[in-house]
Formats: structure tokens, C-alpha cells, sequence
């Protein structure tokens, strides 16, 4: 609404220059004095301080709605990652670079295209008005004319829609394509393999030049287009005038009215076509964003969900703790367009007891977790706790009820200590002592500093520490169930039983999956999960 008032106040100024200059340059020639003058330059110097202070307000709007806009889709965008941590469509170099250069093209569309859609809305409206009392031939020549500038930006615009859209995908292939090369540069290099994969990369960039380039080019005939075409529609209105002044059927003063308000009437329009090709960045960013936020269908949405293990706000030590059972009716679970991962399977969990879920990679062991958990929602069967489907618990609430090892622990920057007490924030130096020690990292001193993902510490330390973690939320928080995925993988066999013994005196009920001999001797029942 206060883009639309600018947009008006604006036009109307336009007017009043078009009247003063008018007015004063035909009073010369018809007075042979320069009377008018002064007062004519006061007033169009008025009307120049007017129009910069609303050209000011409009961007100044336009910024504001940016700002406002980006950083709730940015919000929006980090609830729906972190809701949904095993979503397949996310990834790591994709989700980077969309909520930071791909949200910022948004500046595009609400700094220069919304404005000047605005505009170009409100402004030849009022100036085709404003014409029409002067001069009729004239209004009709502009009501013709300007309809032809949107109907070739619409025929222009298709095509820079593709090939944006095009040009995005080929972005964010290659954002993707650097991030997992940075990720297994290691084992690159291992293998002899790291500058083998420049020529792929070379490829990819090469990709993102040629579209990046398309694109331009697209953007600059098109601009000329609507120049050429806004140029002639003019030129028409000035012809026509011009003999008309000359066989004496209009005024001197009209015609100048006319003639400087027919360029004004065609010039949103025209930066509407100049500024659409800055908005489409930003729409197609927009557009990967909603397709995240959005989800795939049927996807569960917590705020408060973790993707880091553990990393959910424990709430006060609850020691009256009811244990409760848990079921796996008929689960089973396919991605999209994709074969099922998971059939058929029926489990039950007793209070206080163990059961270790074995069986060959990819059979679905690690999605009958996600589903407990509630990060995925099975498309088959269902989930019960105490004969009550999860699909209608409330899953922040659910979540401070378990405690989860995943296969890839999350780590935050700082000290051991940082990291265990993310399991309970109010938890004592000896409490995460002792919690770490039963998880078999007693050679761990607690104020080891942490890196950013776990670095400096390795992957069994990282697995005790997660561990120690679980163990907090059970211990001192209100969780009654374990659920662990490779939760000893990493880890030398003294630490292993130590953290065995450590779980069977705890007499919670635990789902762990595993292949090691010794979890599974510890388990109280061996399910053999097969896709």
C-alpha cells in the first residue's frame, strides 16, 4: 500500500513538471519575456526535492520488505532442515548456497522489479488520464502503444524464466559438486585421485559460465527490445503532434504537455521489463526455498527437532519416570521414486529391555530409527508408544523422551564438556565425568577443546561423546528410551564393554542397531531386519 501511495504521488508530480515547463516555455514564446520563469524554476525545484524524497521512501521500503522477507524465508528454511534432518532433497552445498548468495538475489525482486511493477501500475494510468483531457488523438496513440510493451516482455519473459530456472539447477549442481569434493578430500588423496576430480569440476564450472552467460545474453536483447519498441511509441505521438502543431490544430502549450508526458507513460513499463530479469534469481531461489520449507509429502514438522544428537532442550529431571512400550507395526518406508527401504516389520520393545536390529547395509535399519524418531513418516504401518500411533503425538514433546546416537554424532565448537551437557544443559562437571566415563571415554579429559564438526577429536571419541551425551538425557533428563545406530563402531573392545555394562545397568529400553558381535551378545532379543 505505501508502494502504491509513493507510486501515485509520484505520477502526479510528474504532472505538475510536465504543467510548469509546459506552461512557462510556451508563456516565452507567446510574451517574448522570461516572467514566468523564476516562478516556474521554484516550482520545478519543488517538484525535483519531491520526487528524489519519495524515489528515497520507495527504496527505502523496497530494502525494508527485502530484509523482512529474506530473513523469515531464512528462518523458515533452517525450522524445515532442522524438522526434517534425513531429508533427502537437503544437502549440504545446495542448502549454503540458497540461504545465502540465492535468498540475497531476493533484493532484486522487492529493491527494483515489485517497486517498479508498482509503479508501472499506477503511474501511465494516471499520465494516460492526465493526457486524455489535453489531447484525445494522443491518448489514443499511448492507449495502443503501451499494451505492446508487456506483451513482448510476457514473450520474453517465458524464455528468461527457463533459462533461469535452468541456470539455477546448473548453480547449484555445481555448489553441490565443490562441497562433496571438499568433503572426501581425504580420502581423495589417499587414493592418489584429488587432482583426477579437477577435470570434473572444470566441467561443472564451465556448465555455470555458459547459462550465467545465456542468461545475460537474454537479458540485454530483451532490454533493447522494449527500448526499440517503447522508442517508436513515442516517436508516433511526436510525428503526429508535430504536424498537427504545424497546421495550427493544437496549441503550443498542449503539444509540450503531451511531448513530455508520453516518455514518462512508457518508462515503468519499460523498467519493468529491465527489472524483471533481476527478479528471476531471486524467484527461482524463492522457489528452492519453498520446495524445502514445503517438504516432500506427508513429511512430519517439529519445531525443535535436532539433527545433532540430542540437541533438544532436556526439561527438568523428571525421576518418577513411567516406562512405556514401544511397537513397530507392518513399518515400512520407500523415498521418493525410489524402491522401498524397509517392509514389513513388526517389533515390539518391553520396558527395560534391549534389542539389537542386525542385518545387511541399506535394509532399513537406520529409517526404522529416523521413523521412531519421527523425522520420516513411514508410508506403511505405523509407529506405536502404549498403543498410541506417534503420528498423533506431539513429536518436540515425544523427543525429550529419547535419547539418539546417530551414525554421524553432531558436534558443536568448544570444550568435551559443551558437547556432553547438550544431552542436559544444567548437568555438573561430575556428572558429565561419570556420564563419560560410562560411555567408555574415560581417557577424555572434559575441557578438550572441540572444533567446528568434530574436529579434533576422532571417531570413537566422537562416539563416546554422544554417547555421553544419551546418557545425560537418561540419567538426569526424561528419556526412556535409546535409540543408537552403530553406537560402538570406532571404538576399541575395553571401551566397548565398558559402555555395555554402562547400558545394561541403566535398565532402560534401548533399539540399537549394530553389527558387532558383542552388542548383539549383550541384547536381550536379535531382530534381522532384510529389505
Amino acid at each position: 500500500m505505501a508502494g502504491v501511495g509513493v507510486g501515485c504521488t509520484t505520477a502526479i508530480l510528474t504532472i505538475v513538471q510536465a504543467w510548469l515547463l509546459s506552461f512557462s516555455v510556451a508563456d516565452v514564446f507567446a510574451t517574448h519575456t522570461v516572467a514566468t520563469v523564476p516562478m516556474a524554476a521554484a516550482g520545478l525545484a519543488a517538484v525535483f526535492a519531491a520526487k528524489g524524497l519519495l524515489a528515497w521512501a520507495n527504496q527505502w521500503l523496497a530494502n525494508r520488505t527485502s530484509a523482512a522477507v529474506k530473513s523469515q524465508l531464512r528462518m523458515d528454511v533452517l525450522r524445515a532442515r532442522v524438522s526434517r534432518p534425513v531429508d533427502p532433497d537437503a544437502n549440504t552445498g545446495g542448502l549454503i548456497t540458497l540461504v545465502t548468495q540465492g535468498l540475497d538475489a531476493l533484493d532484486g525482486y522487492y529493491a527494483k522489479y515489485l517497486p517498479q511493477l508498482l509503479l508501472a501500475a499506477t503511474v501511465p494510468l494516471i499520465i494516460g488520464v492526465a493526457i486524455l483531457t489535453s489531447d484525445l488523438l494522443s491518448a489514443v496513440i499511448v492507449a495502443f502503444c503501451l499494451p505492446l510493451i508487456p506483451v513482448f516482455m510476457a514473450l520474453v519473459g517465458w524464455t528468461t524464466e527457463a533459462r533461469t530456472k535452468r541456470r539455477w539447477r546448473t548453480q547449484t549442481r555445481l555448489a553441490n559438486h565443490f562441497a562433496d569434493l571438499v568433503l572426501g578430500l581425504p580420502t581423495l588423496q589417499v587414493f592418489g585421485r584429488a587432482k583426477a576430480q579437477a577435470a570434473g569440476l572444470r566441467k561443472s564450472e564451465d556448465a555455470n559460465r555458459r547459462e550465467t552467460m545465456g542468461t545475460l545474453r537474454i537479458s540485454f536483447l530483451s532490454a533493447l527490445v522494449l527500448e526499440l519498441l517503447a522508442t517508436l511509441s513515442v516517436a508516433v505521438v511526436a510525428v503526429t503532434i508535430g504536424f498537427r502543431v504545424l497546421a495550427g490544430g493544437v496549441d503550443l502549450r498542449t503539444a509540450l504537455f503531451v511531448l513530455i508526458l508520453a516518455p514518462e507513460a512508457f518508462l515503468p513499463v519499460r523498467q519493468v521489463g529491465v527489472h524483471f530479469h533481476d527478479s528471476q534469481d531471486g524467484i527461482a531461489a524463492a522457489d528452492a526455498a519453498f520446495q524445502l520449507i514445503d517438504g516432500p509429502a506427508g513429511a512430519e514438522s517439529a519445531a525443535g527437532a535436532a539433527s545433532a544428537d540430542g540437541v533438544v532442550a532436556s526439561a527438568p529431571s523428571d525421576r518418577s519416570r513411567r516406562a512405556f512400550r514401544l511397537e513397530l507395526a507392518g513399518l515400512g518406508h520407500s523415498y521418493a521414486g525410489g524402491e522401498p527401504v524397509l517392509q514389513g516389520l513388526d517389533l515390539a520393545i518391553a520396558p527395560g529391555e534391549i534389542v539389537a536390529l542386525t542385518g545387511p547395509s541399506g535394509g532399513g535399519k537406520t529409517t526404522a530409527l529416523n521413523a521412531v524418531m519421527g523425522f520420516i513418516a513411514p508410508t506403511e504401518g505405523q509407529v506405536l508408544v502404549d498403543g498410541r500411533p506417534l503420528a498423533e503425538r506431539d513429536l518436540t514433546e515425544w523427543r525429550t523422551h529419547v535419547a539418539w546416537v546417530g551414525q554421524n554424532p553432531g558436534m558443536i565448537s568448544g570444550t568435551v564438556a559443551d558437547n556432553v551437557r547438550l544431552g542436559y544443559p544444567h548437568a555438573t562437571e561430575l556428572a558429565c565425568r561419570e556420564a563419560l566415563d560410562t560411555a567408555g571415554g574415560v581417557d577424555i579429559p572434559l575441557a578438550q577443546s572441540v572444533g567446528d564438526d568434530g574436529e579434533g577429536v576422532s571417531a570413537g571419541e566422537r562416539r563416546r561423546i554422544a554417547m555421553a551425551r544419551a546418557l545425560l538425557r537418561i540419567t538426569m533428563g526424561r528419556a526412556k528410551l535409546l535409540l543408537l545406530d552403530e553406537p560402538t563402531a570406532g571404538l576399541d573392545a575395553d571401551s566397548e564393554a565398558t559402555l555395555l555394562k554402562g547400558l545394561r545397568q541403566l535398565g532402560t529400553s534401548a533399539l540399537v542397531v549394530s553389527h558387532r558381535p558383542a552388542v548383539i551378545a549383550e541384547a536381550d532379543r536379535v531382530v534381522e531386519v532384510t529389505a
